[in-house]
């Protein structure tokens, strides 16, 4: 039983990881209905800067907490005013190339900044000890990411199902049109839904980087794993994407200590199971055409 249960931490901690990573990404799939295929990059800038600021002083890790997700945010409002903005009348298909160019270009940069070596980032010592949960010791931090999890998903929930700003996000998604016509300035609205994702996405990286390390194509590894969770979570859904992160985080916790050398095939053929049964997702909604 304490292994059991020593297993669900962890499973629950790596859920929570990847809720953190995915969030941002349904949020502006959600709420834009752009598939941003950068995401991946902006989580590794995310990660990248991070680095930088603690290269010297893991104590820096609380100012890369806020320094890293706000220079993600800058880089996000860039690419919307700039580039994505100009897309939005053109359909998923230019979004999607739009996107995906764009992580290419970041992965370039990247390596001429930062080289292509493994990089890790240092804990603080109040975040680098244990702590004995189920008669076992467990890093704290990975306590801390549950937790951190946790309070993201229930914000994110109520600033989008009980706040005015969340009501005009959901009422521009379903109306544009209608929404403009009352007075609300739509592309104002899809830039800060935009920056807010960029945000996430770089909150992300400062908090997988101390545990997954930096390295070449963590980005697409990411992106990859985030669309997963996306799809059986249901596209745009930030309750299923909380439910789906979970349900990946023990699925594939647990099968790496059962059979590791199975554990992919668990979490894809999860998906596989999940688009047959519901293509829309646990708790996705119809994604018109």
């Amino acid at each position: 039983m304490d292994m059991i249960g020593a297993q669900l931490v962890n499973g629950l901690s790596y859920g929570m990881m990847l809720f953190v990573i995915t969030c941002g990404l349904a949020l502006v799939f959600g709420i834009l209905g752009v598939l941003n295929l950068a995401h991946g990059s902006l989580y590794m800038i995310g990660a990248y800067v991070t680095y930088s600021i603690t290269v010297n002083s893991a104590q820096n890790f609380w100012m890369a907490l806020i320094i890293a997700p706000i220079v993600v945010a800058i880089l996000a409002f860039i690419i919307e005013m700039t580039l994505l903005r100009a897309t939005y009348h053109l359909g998923h298909l230019s979004q999607v190339l739009l996107t995906f160019g764009l992580a290419y270009i970041f992965h370039d940069i990247a390596a001429i900044i930062w080289g292509s070596n493994v990089l890790s980032v240092a804990l603080p010592p109040s975040l680098a000890g244990t702590t004995v949960l189920f008669d076992q010791s467990f890093p704290t931090y990975r306590l801390v990411v549950i937790g951190i999890g946790f309070l993201l998903a229930a914000g994110l929930w109520y600033v989008q199902e009980k706040t005015r700003w969340g009501a005009i996000i959901r009422a521009g998604l379903s109306d544009k049109e209608m929404i403009s016509a009352l007075g609300v300035n739509i592309k104002l609205v899809f830039t800060v839904v935009f920056v807010i994702g960029g945000f996430l996405a770089g909150l992300g990286g400062v908090i997988a980087a101390p545990v997954l390390g930096l390295y070449p194509i963590m980005e697409f590894q990411t992106l990859i794993l985030a669309l997963v969770v996306l799809v059986i979570g249901g596209l745009g859904s930030i309750s299923g994407t909380f439910t789906a992160a979970i349900l990946i985080g023990l699925v594939e916790t647990f099968s790496k200590y059962l059979v590791p050398e199975l554990s992919l095939f668990f979490v894809y053929g999860l998906m596989a199971v999940v688009l047959v049964v519901k293509p829309n997702g646990l708790l996705g909604k119809k994604v018109a055409a």
